[in-house]
């Protein structure tokens, strides 16, 4: 794996960065799928169970499962979990550890622009639940104005000459591209949600204390000098301002998908 791409290693990191947010959209699309309690789930890219928490705690599942390629966010993941129903373990989206028909709902939340072959993942989660089943996912709609947490910051380094990280599959966030994967692996029953979410920070110091850790942005921050990181911040300062509290608001797009195995 090359050093321009992005690696999620830090569980503690990605909660105060990302997991805030994944929950935010995580509620979002728990109201619009409104799954059923006691069903088994496999929580794919679980990352540090963010988003398993959630789970675990609105949907009354009898099982979960997590899979991740990262033992650090993995480890973040066990030391949170208290109610002993998800069950961690490092895995390839594209190569689930589950034999056929295992679960009755696979989940990607915030991953599928990360697996390098979507189709494959796809397929893998429909490989592994059981007919009649659902196949979700959520992706921020990385690709587009609004859609994306780190969006801003984002478009500021470009602004400042710079290419900002991206994850691996970037076209696959849009709304069409997603249902055309779920149709495409035979899914059936396919429906699709937009969904907006806002996050506030107490002030510009704890909005850019989260832009340091965001993984898609570490990198070139270290790499700007002192006058290019102050003007970073000035440009930033600028594009959110705050309000008349000090706290600083923002919103972030993302799009839902789900299908059904057939029966």
């Amino acid at each position: 794996m090359s050093e321009n791409q992005i690696r999620f290693d830090d569980g503690a990191g990605y909660e105060r960065m990302m997991g805030v947010w994944s929950r935010l959209a995580g509620d979002v699309f728990l109201d619009w799928l409104a799954p059923s309690p006691g069903l088994r789930w496999v929580d794919v890219g679980c990352g540090n169970g963010a988003f398993t928490e959630l789970l675990v705690q609105r949907c009354a599942p009898v099982e979960v499962h997590g899979v991740d390629p990262s033992e650090g966010q993995l480890s973040f993941a066990r030391s949170r979990h208290t109610a002993g129903i998800a069950r961690f373990q490092r895995g390839d989206a594209m190569a689930l550890p589950f034999d056929n028909d295992s679960f009755d709902t696979a989940v990607m939340a915030l991953v599928i622009f990360f697996v390098p072959e979507p189709k494959q993942g796809v397929t893998e989660m429909k490989r592994v639940v059981k007919p009649g089943g659902t196949v979700c996912a959520y992706a921020w709609d990385i690709l587009e104005p609004g859609g994306f947490p780190m969006g801003p910051m984002q478009e500021e380094i470009r602004a400042m000459g710079r290419t900002p990280m991206l994850p691996p599959r970037p076209e696959v966030s849009r709304m069409d591209n997603l249902r055309a994967l779920w149709v495409d692996a035979g899914l059936t029953d396919v429906a699709t949600r937009e969904i907006t979410v806002a996050r506030t920070f107490d002030d510009f110091e704890d909005f850019w204390a989260t832009v340091q850790i965001a993984v898609s942005m570490a990198q070139a921050i270290r790499e700007m000098s002192p006058d290019e990181k102050a003007q970073f911040k000035d440009r930033l300062r600028a594009r959110l301002p705050a309000d008349a509290s000090g706290r600083i608001t923002y919103t972030s797009r993302a799009n839902a998908v789900a299908g059904r195995v057939p029966a």
